[in-house]
Order: structure tokens, then C-alpha cells, then sequence
């Protein structure tokens, strides 16, 4: 038998991997040698007949042994093969678990390095704002050592000087008592405004008498006497207080101008809006000139509009026509920005009813233009002239230019334009004077429009923002609030909770009103919380910009950063800014002492809001409250969970209610059975809700022509939702049309606002649709209006509701021909292009094309639209990044061949640049571009674009010009982000000198510089090198705000500060006045004492004119501006105004009227002041008389007018009628106010000063020990902190308090 030698070699073993054991054992196999076998076995040639037996079953057998061997052999190859997977098996299993082991301690390893970075970061801000603050104590410490030690030797030198004169007095008085004289010497004492005699002249007496005690005072009780002693002070209580503001810090000034600065307040369409609206009438003999002006200069002034983000319209109603539309016309001049009337020698009556209805009832509302040709050799009628005069006389702000003209046609009509133009700038556009100058003459004032170049802060466009607030006010408008008192209650439990707390969910069906209900609620919090901060969105129909989640994250992170005071650079990566947000808001919100309230409206308008609003499952910061409404059939089911407030729908007795309101303001009365249809009609839950029962009651008072109410009820009750009112509502609409034509375009209007992304502007249509008329157009939408079908945004037509939109679909989308959309689409896009092709490029342009090519889901016209250079430009610049973004993506092209693509076009339009302007908008383009690169994280191809636009503007500019230093700031910010700080700190410094030279160290440019050189050395850890530059850019940022009053943010604002003060102010009432009054105390409080002044007179004035001379509301103007004068030190002119004041209170009202105390009081301090003491003492007299019938005899106010009055007393040396006035004072505050209080130590030190003039010293010793203890013990128990003179705790009262409570604040509320 052989071993298997062939198998297995010498000594080798096989190892056992089943058993587990780790033996090793020998498998011994014999077999014969297979070489005879194979012989015999296959051996060729013919079988011999005959042969044996026995060799046949050998070989047999020889076979069989051979295949058990073969088995054998298969076995253990099989067994070893089994043991190695087997063990690979395992080997591969623990490598496995090793390797997920090696990952999760990576990841945890990934999140502890990104835990201790942000805990770096914060560590170093902490130990920077350590470094200032122990900057700032250190100053402090140093200055509180040098006063202190000039206050030490001063009182050092003073107690010398006194022991050296104790020493002198003691000689002289015991060398007299030995000459047997018994005579006081007489000391005098030199006496000022804050002094009093220490010692009574002709007295007769004892240095210190024993008196009672029968014990001399100690000498450091005579020391700090004379030392404190400053005579007799007049007691200031929390109720009268000199001054009428002096009870107003600076940091309430700050923290009501905070909360103020979120106060929407609600303002006309005609200032808000952004329609620059131009009535136009003539008459037959001017028409020259109303062609002319259409068809060369108004598309001029179209186009500088537009430039500025506004619309122009001319509105004109044909004057054949014209007497038709009476309602339309008076409509049309009501929400006009101008008037520009073209007369001739005659006035049609049509021009005359516009004149009398429209301006002249109320002729200081808007700017009037009116043109008077004047016709050669003849003679104007006196109609006309007549007519001129009055506008003339009317026009009391003038606001009326009246233009006349004896030339030709030509020189008429640029006359014409030249007064618009300079009036839309400067009325509509919040022009100033010196900006049109610069315009003119082609100078650009970088300081007049430096908030658009603003390029390290976030990108906003200020249409969205105007959309947020038309769509407040639209809601505030609203008179319907039934039953929401139950509901403010829920929502003020909320923002007063304890935290955490999730957000709070408003649920409702569709039209339930949620978005009135939080509209209404956010004005009753501004007005009763003005610390909270309100960060509100409402969002529209989906698809729309303000659906866009990007964009309501960015919108609210800008907000919150506004009201910081700060601003920072924010990523305009859509991802990066909803990954940034909650770090945002928690890091902002620590900085506010009030809280934070953010509400979303219609939340579940937004695609995948639970992906990208999934902060609000995160906990928020302590002091931030979050309220989101959501319809109750598309709320996310993980959203159910949180706290739900159910708007209930209405009750029968709300219905009714809303509706009879709408019936009384139309003049329809319901009877009682209609009454009775309606409250049964009305009690489904589709049938209930606010919005179908305001539009039910819309059909009754609003559609005409169908009948009478019956009839009208008939038809709405068979509607059981708001969509299917909505298409009766529309149906009926066209019915009442007179004509075929009519209906047909008011289907193309509805159709197009449908198919756009953003609504359409009645200019727009007007050349949409050029059969479409003025008068027609007019009367459409203000039915579709009146029946809150569609409103105005922005200047744009849109859907008022959701339902509106569907009904829309419903009624013409679906019921007729199905391509309708793709009809109506393509005439947009027709509009669209061919508005681009004319070669300018507006945003209206860069928000409806692409977009509607996306619609139409062709992506080579997308393709070739975004790569105009100035479409992706606007949407860019006004922060529409994710927009953009979304664009490439679905045109399918990545980061890196969207660069490419922009590249290739710059160059091609480059190619074809002429002339300056169009280099300087080539430099423009390039720096877009490489912002915008920059903001995609393509650093490395975000330099090239940039370096090319600085290398444009210093060849084609000025190396000098300060936008040259923009590109060197965008490209070192590209640097600073490629951490190639060396470059970027270069570039900074170039760009710091280029502005410092251009416009002076103190310009907002600078302090931009600054900043961005003070963040670059933060982050290179050079903290030595921040300070400076922070400290340096927020003085300049602070010099500034005082000089212009700008603040980022509000430029919008500043722009149109003039237009609303003109408006508000436009019509003299008593409310105005009253307002000019409030206007007066707030800038009063901001110390800025010219303009309180100004506002202050005019309100005087305006009260004199409209309620007379003697009114109590004068005397309230003329105590303010005396109160204004004496801050002034114009003494003179103070007492004037006060004793006119006094002279029409003690007239108009009772005598004991605090108003008069109020005017006595001050009266009174004022003479004293002057040193009229014998003036003050009889109006003192009558304070304490007046305070006694007010408030009785033991009131603390009674006490303080005693002190008053006793103190005068004592200045004119009557100490026996001061006394008892003292004594009497002093035991109404203890019985009153407790013996501990400092008003007892006030009265306490005047009677020591006045025991003291007596020469009862050891009393006046008693007494001030006594005052002084009340004073030590009162300031350990405020921390050492100073006591205030204006109040008897030392703490200054709140703006609001002040303003609420305090009577002596005479803000004119009633």
C-alpha cells in the first residue's frame, strides 16, 4: 500500500479547523502503484477466447480499488477546501465587525473634531469679548483711580482748611470770653444758586449748645456738615419731575426705537406701492402735445422706472368717452401718484368733474401738473381761468405747478416732461435735491445710494419684502375679527409658556382665516409687547416666489440680523442657509432681551416643507416661539403631534353678523326670512368658514344685474364650497358685461394672471392685449376686486386666494379647450422676449421667462435664456440664487459647465463691446459672475472673472475709483475663503486707501473695509490687530446713522420719509397736530433738540388755526416747547410760553387739574432758577392747594409740594413759615411712605439745614445724622448705585411707563 505521497509530503499534517481544537492529525492512505494498473486496464488488441477467469475479476478488483482511492482522495480535498472557506468565512465576519467598529469610532471621532471646533470658535469670541471687556474695566478702573485721588486730596486740603479754621475760632472765641464780651462773631458765607447763608445774620447765641443731649457734636459731625451741605434742595418725586422727558433714559430711548423699528405701520397704496400711476386728461387743442409725450418722452420716464424696480402707467380715459366712466375716472384719480392736465382755451365738462371731485375736495393728496396752453391772439374762457385760480388757491403745500406755454407743440411737451420727471424723482422716488443735481450733471454720490452697493451684506430683494408687507396690511384692513378674542388668549399662553416649548400649529380649513387671525394677532402683540420681536411670512399659491423655502430662510435670517443691529455675509447656497439658519437664530436671539416670535402663514404651501423646515423639530432657543398654520388636509402627519389650535368655523350668529356688516356698507337690507335661509344655509363646515361667507355676502351687495337678492341666494345655495361660489362669482361677473368682447377679455386676463409666475401689471396687459381699453380695463378689475377674486402686489395682478386660483382652472383651464394653458403661456413668452430684444432686460423679465420655459418644459430656450448675461445677473443680485440654481439643474448641466457655459458668453458679448458704458456693465458681468462662482464653492474659477472685471475698470476708469476697491474687496473675499490670507489682507488695505480717498475717512465704505480687515485678522487669531478696527468702524458707522439716519435695512423707508410726512401731515386737524406733538417728544428724546423744536411749533401753530388760541391742546404745545427752551437755557422764553400756558389751563380748566399743577410746578422751578423767588412762592401756594383737592391731605404728592414751597421759605429767610411746612412734609412721608424711605431723608437733611441756620446745631446735627443714615442704608440696598434726583429710588421709569402713567409727559394721548 503506498502513502499518498503525491498528497501529502513527509511530516506534513492537515489541520483540523471544525473541531476548534487546534490538533493536528496524520491520514494514512495506501493504494497500489497505478502505472501496471493502467497497463493491464487498457491494454489494446483482440480479446483472446478462452482466457482465465481470475485475471478479469483482478482487474476488476484493481478498478474498484483505485476509485475508492479516487473517493478517498475527493473526500479529503473536499474537507480541507470546506475548512478554509469556513475559515475565510470567519476571518471575513470578524473583519467586518472590526471595520464597522473602525468607522462608528471615525464618525464619533468626526463629530467630536466638529464639536471642538465650534467650541473653539466659541471659545476664542468668548475670550475675545473677555479681551474687551476686561479693556473696558481696566479704562474704567483707571479712571475711578484718578478721580478718586483728586477727590481724596480735595478732601484732605478741605478738612486742613476746616481744623485750621476750628482752631482759629476756638482762639478767638475764648480771647473774647475773656475780655467778658458775650457776643457771636458774625461768619460770612459767600452764597450762589446752590448755596444758603450757613448762619443767620444779628444771631445771638452759643457756638454749639448743649440743648437736650447736653453733649457737643463730634468733630466729624461738623466736618461732614459743612462739608454735604449744599442747601435746602427741592424734593423731586416720580410724579413731578423738571423737565417733561427727564424721566427717560437713553437705553429706554434705545429699546423703544427697537420695538418701533417693527411696527408695520399701515400706510395708503399710493405711498407703498411701487406703480408710479400718471392721470392723464386733455383737451382737443392739446393733443399734439399728449402725442408727443406718448411717443417720445413718457417711455422714458417707463424706462427709468423700471430701472428702479417701479412701474409706470399713463392712465387716460378717451375724451368722447370719458363721460360714460364718472365712477371709473373718480376711481382711477383716487389711486393716481399724479395728475397732469393739458388745457386749452376750453374746459370740457369732463375735465371740470375731475378737477372738483378729484382734487379739489381734497387737494393737497397728490402732486398736480396742469398744462395752460395759451392760444395766440385769442382769448381764454373763464371757465378755465376760473378753474386755475382755484387749484392755485387750493393748493396749500404746493403741490400744483400750473405750466403755461404760448409756443409750439414740441417745446410744450418737453416742458411737460421736464416738471414730471423732476416730480416722479423727487415726489414718487424719494429723490433729494442734491441727488438730482448729481444726475444732471453726471456726477454719481456713492453716499446717496451706498446701501445698493453694500456688497458684504446679504442680498435682498426689496420687492419680496413690500409683498410680505402689502399682504400684512391687506389683512390688518380687514374689519372682519368674530370671535378671534378666543383665540388671542391660546396664542398669548404660548409666547408666555416656559420653554421648551414646540411650535404652535393653527389648523383650519381652507378659507377658515388663519392668515387674518395671525395678521390681526401680530398688530395687538406689537402694540401690547413692543420688546418681542415678530418675524412674519405669508406664503402664496405654491410655485410662487414666496413659496420658495430658500427664500423665506434668507428672508428671516436677514430680518433677525437687522434687528441685531448687525449684518453679517450669509451663504447663498440653498443647503448651506437651511443648515446655517437654526445656528442663526440661536445665536442671535441669546443677544435680544425679549423674545422672538416667528410665524409662517400657510406652511404647507411650501414643496417639501417637512425636508426643508425640519428646524422646527430641533429644540428651539429659550426665548423663540414659533406659530405655523397649515390647512387640516395637507398638515404633515409628524406635525400633528404638536400643540393645535382648531379654528373653529362660524357660528350662525357670526354669519349673520358678517354679513349684515357688508349689507350695511352697501345700503342692502336682508328681511328677516333671507335672513333665516342664510343661517341654515350656512352650517355646513364647507359652508361656515370666513372666506364663503364673506364672498357670499360679496354676491349680494357687489354683482348687479342678476336679479334681486332672492334670486341671487337661490344660485349661491346651491354652491356648497368656496371654489364652486368662486365660479358662480365669475359667472355672474360676465354676465353683467354689456358686450361679447368684454367677457372674452376678461377670460384672457384671468388666464394670463393664471399661467404667470408671478401675476401680471395692467401695463402689461394693455399691450398683451392691445384691443383691451383704459375704461374697460378699469371697470374689470375693480369688479373682480370688489369680489375678492384679485388683488394688487407689488404692483402686479394676483389671485386673492388659493380657491380664486382653482375656480380659475376650473372654469377655463379644464371646462374648455385643454391647451388653453399652453395658449396662454406662449403669448407671455412672445411678450417676454420681445420685451428683451429690444436690448434691455427688467426684472419682470428675469421672473416670468425663464420660469415659463421651465413650465413648457423646454430646455434649450431655458438653456439660452439663462446665458443672457443679464437675466442670471438680476436674478442673482436680487437674492433669487436658488431660483437660478434650480434653472441649471433642470437643464441638466453641473457647477463646473455652467461656468464654462458663462464664460464662453462673456467673451462672445465682450467681443462686441463699444463705448464706456457698455465696459463698465462688462466689468458688472464679470463681477457677478465671480461672485456668484464664489458662492458655489468654485474659489479656484471664481478669481479669473474678478481679476478681469478690476483689470476692466482700472483701464477703462480710474485706478483711483472707488469701483476699482469693490473688485479688490470681492476678489480678496475669494482669497479669505481660500485661506490665502496674505493676498486678501493686500487687496483689503489697497481697497481701504482707494475709498479713504474717495470719499473720506468717515464714509460707510470705510467702515466696511474695516470690518472685512478686523474678520481677517480674527480669523489668523490676531486679536491685537481687531480691536482697533471694530472700534474705528463703529464710530464711523455711528457718526453716520446721526448724520443721515442710515441704518441697513430701511432705505426703502428713508427714500419715501418725505412722501409720508407730507401725506400724514397734508391735511390740518387736531389729530395732526397731535401727531406733530408725539413727533416733537420722540426726537426731543433722541436729543435732537432742532427738530423737536420745529415739530413742536408746528403743532402750535396748527392747534392755534384749527382750535383756536385758547385751546387746552395749545397750552399743551406751549408747555412742551417751554420745557425745550429750558433745556436750552433760554430762560427767558421758557417763562413766556409757560405763563401762557398757566393763563389757558386756569381758564379752560378746573382748578385743581393736573395740567395746571403740572404748569405751576414748572413755572415755579423756572423762576427759581431765574432767582424770582417772590414769583415761585404764590405758585407754589397754589400747587400744595391744587395737590390737596386732588389728592388729599395726606398724599406723598402734597408732602412734596410742602417741600416745595418750604424751601422757597427758607432761600428768602422765613424759616418760621418754612418750618412747619418742613415738619408737616416729613410726617406725611413717614405715615405714608415709612420712616426708612429716601424721601424722609430728603426732608430730613432740608430741616437739618434749616436747624442749622437757626443755630440749633445739636438739632441739625441729629437731623443730618438721621438723613445720612437712610442714605447709606439705601444705597448698600441698590448695590451702591447713585441715586437718581429725579426720583426717590434712583431708577430711571421705562419709555413706556413714562409715556402710559406719568402725567407730566405731555404726549397728547387721549
Amino acid at each position: 500500500m503506498g502513502t499518498a505521497s503525491s498528497l501529502i509530503g513527509a511530516n506534513e499534517v492537515i489541520e483540523d479547523t471544525d473541531g476548534g481544537g487546534g490538533e493536528a492529525c496524520e491520514i494514512p492512505v495506501e493504494f497500489k502503484p497505478k502505472a501496471r494498473l493502467l497497463r493491464s486496464s487498457f491494454r489494446r488488441g483482440p480479446r483472446v477466447i478462452g482466457a482465465s477467469f481470475k485475471s478479469t475479476a483482478s482487474v476488476d478488483l484493481e478498478c474498484a480499488a483505485e476509485y475508492e482511492r479516487l473517493k478517498k482522495e475527493y473526500e479529503i480535498f473536499r474537507v480541507s477546501k470546506n475548512n478554509e472557506i469556513a475559515s475565510m468565512q470567519k476571518k471575513e465576519t470578524k473583519l467586518d465587525k472590526e471595520n464597522k467598529r473602525l468607522r462608528a469610532e471615525l464618525q464619533a471621532l468626526q463629530k467630536t473634531y466638529q464639536k471642538i471646533l465650534r467650541e473653539k470658535e466659541s471659545a476664542l469670541e468668548a475670550k475675545y469679548q473677555a479681551m474687551e471687556r476686561a479693556a473696558t474695566f481696566e479704562h474704567d478702573r483707571d479712571k475711578v483711580k484718578r478721580q478718586f485721588k483728586i477727590f481724596r486730596e480735595t478732601k484732605e486740603k478741605e478738612i486742613q482748611d476746616l481744623l485750621r479754621a476750628k482752631r482759629e475760632l476756638e482762639t478767638k472765641f475764648q480771647r473774647l470770653q475773656a475780655q467778658g464780651v458775650q457776643m457771636f462773631d458774625l461768619v460770612d458765607s459767600d452764597s450762589d444758586d446752590n448755596h444758603t447763608d450757613v448762619t443767620a445774620t444779628g444771631t445771638q447765641c452759643e457756638y454749639w449748645s448743649g440743648g437736650v443731649l447736653g453733649s457737643e457734636p463730634s468733630l466729624g459731625s461738623m466736618i461732614q456738615l459743612q462739608q454735604t451741605f449744599r442747601g435746602p434742595e427741592l424734593a423731586h418725586s416720580s410724579i413731578d419731575v423738571e423737565g417733561p422727558f427727564a424721566n427717560v433714559n437713553r437705553d429706554d430711548w434705545d429699546a423703544a426705537m427697537a420695538s418701533l423699528l417693527q411696527v408695520t405701520p399701515f400706510l395708503p397704496q399710493t405711498l407703498w406701492s411701487n406703480t408710479v400711476r400718471c392721470y392723464l386728461m386733455n383737451t382737443a387743442t392739446t393733443q399734439p402735445e399728449v402725442d408727443l409725450l406718448l411717443q417720445e418722452y413718457l417711455p422714458k420716464l417707463q424706462m427709468m422706472c423700471e430701472s428702479l424696480g417701479h412701474f409706470f402707467l399713463t392712465v387716460q380715459f378717451p375724451m368722447d368717452c370719458a363721460s360714460q366712466y364718472l365712477t371709473e375716472r373718480r376711481r382711477e384719480i383716487e389711486k393716481s401718484s399724479l395728475c397732469l392736465f393739458l388745457l386749452g382755451s376750453d374746459l370740457p365738462r369732463c375735465m371740470e368733474e375731475d378737477c372738483e371731485d378729484g382734487l379739489l375736495k381734497n387737494a393737497d393728496s397728490r402732486p398736480l401738473i396742469i398744462y395752460h396752453r395759451l392760444e395766440e391772439g385769442g382769448e381764454n374762457s373763464d371757465l378755465v381761468l376760473q378753474m386755475i385760480g382755484r387749484l392755485s388757491d387750493a393748493n396749500q403745500n404746493q403741490k400744483a405747478k400750473i405750466i403755461e406755454h404760448d409756443g409750439c407743440a414740441e417745446e410744450g411737451a418737453r416742458k411737460v416732461f421736464s416738471h414730471v420727471e423732476k416730480l416722479i424723482k423727487q415726489e414718487l422716488l424719494g429723490w433729494g435735491s442734491t441727488d438730482l443735481e448729481n444726475k444732471d450733471s453726471g456726477i454719481e454720490d456713492d453716499s446717496t445710494n451706498w446701501e445698493e452697493e453694500d456688497i458684504d451684506d446679504a442680498i435682498w430683494d426689496t420687492l419680496d419684502e413690500q409683498e410680505q408687507l402689502e399682504a400684512f396690511q391687506a389683512a390688518v384692513g380687514s374689519t372682519c375679527e368674530l370671535g378671534f378674542e378666543k383665540y388671542y388668549d391660546r396664542l398669548n399662553e404660548l409666547v408666555t409658556a416656559p420653554a421648551p416649548i414646540p411650535p404652535l400649529l393653527v389648523s383650519g380649513g381652507p378659507g377658515s382665516g388663519k392668515s387674518l387671525l395671525l395678521s390681526k394677532w401680530i398688530e395687538h402683540q406689537q402694540k401690547c409687547s413692543p420688546n418681542a420681536l415678530i418675524l412674519y411670512h405669508f406664503v402664496g399659491r405654491p410655485l410662487s416666489t414666496s413659496s420658495d423655502p430658500a427664500l423665506i430662510i434668507k428672508r428671516l435670517t436677514v430680518k433677525l440680523l437687522q434687528h441685531s443691529w448687525s449684518m453679517s455675509a450669509l451663504a447663498l447656497d440653498p443647503n448651506k442657509l437651511l443648515e446655517e439658519f437654526p445656528r442663526w437664530l440661536e445665536k442671535l436671539s441669546a443677544r435680544r432681551q425679549g423674545s422672538v416670535i416667528i410665524i409662517i402663514d400657510s406652511i404647507d404651501q411650501i414643496e417639501q416643507a417637512e425636508r426643508h423646515m425640519k428646524w422646527l423639530i430641533d429644540p428651539l432657543p429659550v426665548n423663540v416661539r414659533v406659530i405655523v398654520s397649515v390647512n387640516v388636509e395637507t398638515c404633515p402627519q409628524a406635525w400633528r403631534l404638536w400643540p393645535t389650535l382648531h379654528l373653529d368655523p362660524l357660528s350662525p350668529k357670526d354669519v349673520k353678523t358678517l354679513i349684515n356688516l357688508q349689507c350695511c356698507d352697501a345700503d342692502v337690507k336682508l328681511t328677516r326670512e333671507q335672513e333665516k335661509k342664510l343661517e341654515k344655509h350656512c352650517r355646513s363646515a364647507t359652508t361656515c368658514n370666513a372666506l364663503y361667507v364673506t364672498l357670499l355676502g360679496k354676491m349680494i351687495t357687489s354683482i348687479k344685474g342678476l336679479g334681486d337678492i332672492d334670486d341671487i341666494l337661490q344660485k349661491c345655495f346651491q354652491c356648497q364650497d368656496t371654489v364652486s361660489l368662486y365660479r358662480l362669482v365669475l359667472q355672474s361677473i360676465q354676465q353683467s358685461l354689456p358686450i361679447d368682447g368684454a367677457k372674452q377679455l376678461m377670460r384672457e386676463i384671468l388666464c394670463l394672471i393664471y399661467v404667470s409666475h408671478n401675476g401680471v401689471s395692467e401695463g402689461e396687459l394693455l399691450e398683451i392685449c392691445p384691443e383691451l381699453s383704459w375704461p374697460l380695463l378699469a371697470s374689470l378689475l375693480h369688479s373682480l376686486q370688489c369680489t375678492c377674486v384679485i388683488m394688487y402686489s407689488c404692483g402686479l395682478l394676483k389671485f386673492q386666494h388659493l380657491q380664486a386660483w382653482e375656480a380659475v382652472r376650473l372654469q377655463y383651464m379644464v371646462k374648455e379647450e385643454p391647451d388653453t394653458i399652453i395658449v396662454y403661456r406662449e403669448k407671455l413668452v412672445q411678450y417676454f422676449s420681445h420685451q428683451m430684444s429690444q436690448g434691455r432686460v427688467t426684472w419682470r423679465d428675469a421672473d416670468e421667462l425663464p420660469w415659463l420655459f421651465q413650465q413648457q418644459g423646454d430646455k434649450q430656450k431655458l438653456h439660452n435664456c439663462l446665458l443672457n448675461l443679464f437675466v442670471s445677473q438680476n436674478l442673482y443680485k436680487r437674492g433669487h440664487f436658488a431660483e437660478l440654481l434650480s434653472y441649471w439643474q433642470y437643464v441638466g448641466m453641473d457647477k463646473c459647465s455652467m461656468a464654462a457655459a458663462y464664460f464662453e458668453s462673456l467673451k462672445q458679448y465682450e467681443k462686441n463691446c463699444e463705448g464706456e458704458d457698455m465696459v463698465t456693465r462688462l466689468a458688472d458681468l464679470y463681477e457677478t459672475l465671480g461672485r456668484f462662482l464664489k458662492d458655489l464653492g468654485l474659489l479656484s474659477q471664481a478669481v479669473a472673472p474678478l481679476q478681469r472685471s478690476l483689470e476692466i475698470r482700472e483701464s477703462a476708469l480710474d485706478p483711483d475709483h472707488p469701483s476699482v476697491a469693490q473688485s479688490l474687496h470681492q476678489l480678496a473675499g475669494v482669497y479669505v475663503q481660500w485661506k490665502k490670507f496674505g493676498n486678501a489682507e493686500q487687496l483689503y488695505k489697497q481697497a481701504l486707501e482707494i475709498i479713504e480717498n474717495a470719499h473720506g475717512s468717515v464714509h460707510p465704505r470705510v467702515a466696511q473695509e474695516l470690518d472685512a480687515l478686523a474678520m481677517l485678522y480674527q480669523k489668523q487669531n490676531k486679536y491685537e490687530q481687531v480691536e482697533p478696527l471694530r472700534k474705528r468702524s463703529m464710530k464711523i458707522r455711528q457718526k453716520v446713522s446721526r448724520q443721515k439716519g442710515n441704518m441697513h435695512g430701511f432705505a426703502v423707508l428713508r427714500r419715501r420719509v418725505l412722501q409720508l410726512e407730507e401725506l400724514t401731515l397734508g391735511t390740518e386737524s387736531a389729530d395732526t397736530a397731535r401727531i406733530l406733538n408725539e413727533l416733537g417728544v420722540l426726537y426731543y428724546l433722541q436729543n435732537n433738540i432742532e427738530t423737536a423744536e420745529i415739530f413742536f411749533k408746528r403743532s402750535l401753530e396748527m392747534r392755534e388755526r384749527t382750535l383756536g388760541c385758547d385751546h387746552p391742546d395749545c397750552a399743551q404745545s406751549l408747555n412742551n416747547l417751554a420745557a425745550l427752551y429750558n433745556e436750552k437755557k433760554e430762560h427767558e422764553k421758557a417763562e413766556e410760553l409757560y405763563e401762557r400756558a398757566l393763563d389757558i389751563r386756569r381758564v379752560a380748566l378746573a382748578p385743581d387739574h393736573p395740567s395746571v399743577a403740572y404748569t405751576v410746578k414748572h413755572l415755579a422751578v423756572l423762576y427759581k432758577k431765574q432767582g424770582k423767588l417772590d414769583k415761585a412762592v404764590p405758585l407754589c401756594q397754589l400747587a400744595v392747594e391744587i395737590r390737596q383737592k386732588s389728592f388729599g391731605p395726606k398724599h406723598p404728592s402734597v408732602a412734596t409740594a410742602l417741600v416745595n414751597l418750604a424751601v422757597l421759605y427758607s432761600q428768602l429767610k422765613k424759616h418760621t413759615e418754612a418750618l412747619p411746612l418742613y415738619e408737616r412734609a416729613l410726617k406725611i412721608y413717614e405715615d405714608s411712605l415709612g420712616r426708612c424711605h429716601p424721601r424722609v431723608g430728603e426732608t430730613l437733611k432740608n430741616l437739618a439745614v434749616l436747624s442749622y441756620e437757626e443755630a440749633n446745631f445739636e438739632k441739625a446735627a441729629e437731623l443730618y445724622k438721621r438723613a445720612m443714615d437712610i442714605k447709606e442704608a439705601e444705597a448698600s440696598v441698590l448695590g451702591g448705585k447713585a441715586l437718581s434726583r429725579h426720583s426717590s429710588t434712583g431708577d430711571t421709569f421705562s419709555l413706556r411707563n413714562a409715556l402710559a402713567s406719568n402725567p407730566y409727559l405731555e404726549m397728547g394721548y387721549r
